[in-house]
């Protein structure tokens, strides 16, 4: 049975973690990921940024199976970011480093569409038959 990726869940399970113990979260970003949208001004010869994701450093967080998002000033500048959970390389406490790394992963590939029924669509109907 194939599942779905645990990486969104690791994502918020530490983020609450890191922010009840007083510590500020900060992401590891690959920037070049697909949907990623980061300042490329401030991604570094890596392709990677660090963004910081406390609740004092960002508006609107949203933090859900899809990834991450939020608003936040660069320069002064308000900016919508947007970062796929694939494009989350890691997260952790500024002060200590502690949190998590993950391994590479790729975008998940979309759904396959279900072709229509042969039947034209038609509903199906259960009799009693006695």
């Amino acid at each position: 049975m194939t599942m779905t990726s645990s990486r969104p869940y690791m994502i918020r399970a530490l983020y609450e973690w890191i922010v009840e113990n007083k510590c500020t979260p900060y992401i590891l970003v690959d920037a070049h990921a697909e949907g990623v949208e980061v300042p490329q001004q401030y991604v570094n010869k890596d392709g990677q940024i660090v963004l910081n994701i406390a609740p004092s450093a960002v508006m609107s967080l949203l933090v859900d199976n899809n990834g991450v998002s939020f608003n936040a000033r660069f320069g002064g500048i308000p900016t919508d970011i947007c970062v796929p959970s694939h494009g989350v390389l890691g997260i952790y406490a500024r002060e200590n480093g502690q949190g998590m790394i993950f391994e590479a992963e790729t975008q998940p590939d979309p759904p396959v569409p279900t072709p229509p029924p042969e039947d034209g669509g038609k509903k199906h109907r259960l009799r009693v038959i006695k």
